[in-house]
Formats: structure tokens, sequence, C-alpha cells
């Protein structure tokens, strides 16, 4: 089989922990040695996220100011690079050694029509006081936008159009390797008015960016790994209760949190119903399950409506 599997922030580093380097080692060998086994037997392509990798350079970045800070697009670059090398290591230890592997940068398109470029609202790096997110804002053109008593700034975050390094993504996996590629959403670029592609301050969502990968691979399955063991209905009060199987139908009809598991649950069903194979939400430490329908949320266009828990 060949499976798309997005890990989660909290593969890389778990919400209080310090951004150093031995703390993500930690968190992914954690994470090797859950994919290990599944990719003895499967065709493995690996994404992630990097939203606290990227706001630690940003602020490394700024504070050495004999030069302007690099732009989001470089900064994802870099965290790819990181990331993969990490996950490369980690799983190269527990894997044959005749297993190959690639680290692939990946460049995605968007529109520079989106509407989400008329409305930022991605947050993204440290807080700010009033005072000095508006001096911000008027010296390096930022949007800003309230986050608690404070400030943070904000991107867009438009949709994914096209994976640029598909073709070899897709050779690199006849090939018998493992994949890890489109780390953070991939880096945003688009064509300007002249034809020419460049980069663009902006976030991708990574759970719409993977889904797009699951489904141009023609994935057996695409696994979002998070820090819930599955999707909730009517979450965070007394009777909530767990989705274990689903249609995109009856999930589209609910409501989810839109920073949270709202993109999570879109990219499932667009995957579901785009190629009619079944996508899985839930904990790392339980993915082979997931892979089998026996935890976590299972979306497929073969079910009827919602099983609850």
């Amino acid at each position: 089989m060949r499976l798309v599997i997005a890990l989660g922030g909290n593969a890389l580093l778990k919400r209080g922990e310090p951004m150093t380097a031995d703390a993500q080692r930690a968190n992914v060998r954690i994470a090797a040695r859950a994919l290990a086994p599944l990719a003895l037997h499967h065709e493995i392509v690996i994404t992630h996220g990097n939203g606290p990798q990227v706001g630690l350079l940003a602020l490394q970045g700024a504070a050495y100011q004999e030069v302007e800070a690099y732009p989001l697009d470089v900064l994802g670059a870099q965290t790819e690079g990181m990331i993969g090398y990490l996950i490369e290591q980690e799983l190269g230890n527990l894997l044959p050694p005749d297993k190959p592997f690639a680290t692939i940068l990946t460049q995605i398109e968007v529109d520079r029509d989106d509407p989400a470029f008329r409305d930022p609202t991605k947050p993204i790096g440290p807080l700010y006081e009033k005072h000095e997110a508006e001096r911000l804002a008027a010296d390096k053109g930022w949007s800003v936008a309230p986050d608690g008593d404070k400030f943070r700034r904000v991107v867009p975050s438009p949709r994914p159009k096209r994976v640029f390094e598909i073709r070899p993504i897709r050779w690199l996996l006849e090939q018998g390797c493992l994949v890890i590629c489109a780390g953070g959403g991939g880096i945003p670029t688009m064509y300007d008015k002249d034809g020419k592609l460049r980069g663009v301050e902006a976030v991708i969502d990574k759970d719409r960016a993977s889904g797009l990968l699951a489904r141009v691979l023609d994935a057996d399955s695409f696994i979002m790994l998070t820090d819930a063991d599955a999707v909730y209905s009517d979450w965070g009060v007394p009777h909530q209760r767990q989705i274990r199987r689903a249609s995109p139908q009856a999930m589209r009809e609910m409501s989810f949190a839109a920073g949270s598991m709202g993109p999570k649950v879109e990219a499932a069903c667009e995957f579901a119903e785009v190629t009619r194979n079944s996508s899985g939400i839930g904990s790392l430490v339980d993915v082979e399950a997931i892979l089998t329908g026996r935890a976590g949320t299972t979306v497929t266009a073969e079910a009827e409506g919602i099983d609850l828990a």
C-alpha cells in the first residue's frame, strides 16, 4: 500500500517543551518507532508540521539586525531540511541499512488571487504589546491582530493548488524510497504577473497540503496523526463522543474548530471523496490500528452516516 502520513506538531515538539535540538530529536525518535513497522511493508510518504521551528528561526533572525530577516518561504525551506534530516536519521537507525530515504524541498503553488491574501488570519511569531505591534506593522508592512490582551503578526493561509516536485516524489517511491516532503504545508510559491515563480509570505495549512499530495499520489490511505486519539462530536463537553467511522457527507454536516480539527476533517473528507479510499485521524501511538480502522476516526465513502463509540 502507498501511505501518506502527516505528523502533527506534537510529534516534533510537545506543548511546553523547550525548542531545543535534543527535545525535537527525542520526539522524532518516538515517532520513528511508531512508523518503522509500517515502513517495512508499505510505501511511505511522511509530511510534518513546522510552526514552532519557523517561529524560532524568525526570532533568531530578528535578533541579528545587520541584515533583513529572511522571509517565511525561506524559513520554511530551512525547516524542511532540518526536520527531514532528523526523521531520516532516526528512522534509518531502525530500518534495514539498505532502505533509501529522501527529503524533498517541496514548493507548493498558490493562486495570487486567493481570497486569503485579502484577509490574513494565520497567526505566527511572538506576542507583542499593542504599540510594538503597530510599529512593526508600519515598519515592515505586516498585518497584526489581537491575541488575548496582546497582538501577533497574521499572514495569509491560501489553499494549495499544485505540488511542483510531484514527479521526483513519484520516481523516488517507485525506486523503493521513503520520502519526506511538503513539510509545514510546503514552501508557498506563486507566479507573479510576469510569469515568474517566487516565494510568498504566507503559510499553507499542512493538512490541506498533505491531502493534496495524497490525492495526486493516488495514495491508498491518508493518515493524519495528532495529539487527540480521534475526532469527537460535541468536543469539550461532558457528552462528547468519539467518531469511529463516518462518510464524508456526514462529517461535512458537523462543525469542527477552524484552527485545529477543522482542516484535518476537511482534508480527510476531500481525500475520501476524490480517491474513494479511506483517511484516518488519530494518535501517533495508534498509527497501525488507525490504518486498519481499529482506532482513531476513519472517513470513507463506504460508510453510511456516523458510527460513534
